[in-house]
């Protein structure tokens, strides 16, 4: 019954944005395309979502389908936007003219051509630009660089340099070149350790095997370090066993290790330099409502004193909002993604940053603070159902550490 009332109900909203094309032309060829797109898209999605597939996250044929089932969506959407507001003015138009003008019958007015070639003029717009997404803009890499300057910094890391990287989800990626593309763009930043905060996958291990040797190319002079995000753990599958489940995520744990990145499960690693040292937090998920709560930032900090300085990796940014943001020990930067900038907004430096991804989360791309601590959200590697990305691109951040010279 889903399948059936969501099939009329997206027939009728096509048949409806169908009255703009026929107000403009006549002609029987641009009637047959505009039907044939309409079906052919519908089609696909069906046929993706009836056949079974392991978990519930979608795979690369199923967010293509799904990909440009919304785009076409968003083109008709602006379309019935227009001819709704033109005909409650017609109908309003042709009630004024059967109560007060001469005609005695209702006469209803006849659409305006002006106003279906605006309306497909504006709806081209979401049109091409998530098109634009799906062609190119989920590799459009961006590297974001930011210097970040504190007090209590020890001497010898004045100038320490971290290249972060977030929700890489290899199940989606579909473009070697692009990825190594990416990579070495990292590695060109040569920043002293790279931090990795989560879903590396976006269902199971195997998906990261096929890139497995091209993210181990990322190298550090300090290290490459990595936590758990949501979908590493294998949560969005039915396996057969909980066994099956605990191999799964050995074999990633087993992977990472293979491509020369520590994993910090609740732990804390100490990068020293001249008898100096920082320490770098890494906890597993922890994210507010249904998503897993595994991290334990007590666990994490046992050997952690309150004076060191502390980088906090934690891969969802409710975790900061809602638990290390007030925690006794005092997290000078911390280090999430999980939002992925909801892969849709606009942002112009200096003018407007704005995501739907704003009402869901609080903190959702680039630098908040709060209590004199620091998180960079960052917009993500890779993408996740929808395969493509809008105005949020994928995000390489490369943070500068400063020692200030006046104390706060």
């Amino acid at each position: 019954m889903r399948w059936i009332l969501f099939i009329v109900i997206y027939l009728l909203f096509n048949f409806y944005a169908f009255q703009s094309v026929k107000t403009l032309t006549g002609k029987k060829w641009v009637y047959v395309m505009f039907f044939a797109l309409t079906l052919i898209v519908l089609a696909n999605f069906i046929y993706q979502f009836i056949t079974p597939t392991e978990g519930r996250v979608l795979t690369p044929a199923k967010s293509y389908a799904l990909g440009f089932l919304l785009t076409i969506i968003a083109l008709k959407v602006v379309l019935i936007s227009f001819l709704f507001i033109e005909d409650v003015l017609r109908v309003f138009y042709g009630i004024y003219g059967k109560l007060f003008g001469e005609k005695p019958s209702f006469y209803l007015p006849s659409r305006r051509k002006f106003i279906s070639q605006i309306a497909l003029g504006i709806a081209a717009i979401p049109f091409a630009s998530m098109l634009y997404g799906i062609y190119k803009g989920r590799y459009n890499f961006k590297v974001l660089t930011y210097e970040l300057e504190y007090p209590d910094l020890p001497e010898a890391f004045d100038g320490y340099q971290i290249t972060q990287l977030s929700d890489i989800h290899s199940g989606s990626f579909d473009n070697k070149e692009k990825i190594e593309y990416a990579v070495n763009l990292v590695n060109q930043q040569q920043s002293d350790a790279i931090l990795f905060t989560g879903d590396m996958v976006n269902n199971k291990a195997d998906e990261m095997e096929q890139w497995k040797s091209t993210f181990a190319k990322l190298t550090a002079k300090d290290g490459v370090f990595s936590v758990l995000g949501n979908h590493d753990y294998g949560d969005y599958v039915n396996w057969p066993s909980e066994e099956a489940k605990v191999k799964n995520l050995e074999k990633l744990f087993k992977i990472q290790e293979d491509m020369g990145f520590k994993l910090l499960k609740n732990e804390t690693h100490f990068i020293t330099k001249n008898d100096q040292r920082i320490a770098l937090v890494g906890v597993e998920n922890w994210g507010a409502g249904r998503f897993k709560k595994a991290g334990d930032i007590d666990k994490a900090t046992v050997n952690v004193n309150k004076e060191d300085f502390k980088i906090l990796m934690s891969h969802d940014p409710t975790h900061w909002e809602q638990i290390a943001v007030t925690h006794p020990l005092h997290y000078h930067l911390t280090l999430s993604g999980h939002t992925h900038g909801m892969q849709f907004g606009i942002e112009i430096p200096g003018w407007i940053k704005w995501s739907p991804a704003k009402w869901r989360y609080k903190y959702w791309a680039g630098l908040y603070e709060q209590d004199k601590q620091i998180i960079n959200v960052n917009r993500g590697f890779g993408y996740l159902a929808f395969p493509g990305r809008v105005g949020i691109w994928p995000e390489i951040t490369v943070i500068k550490l400063k020692k200030s010279s006046q104390l706060a």
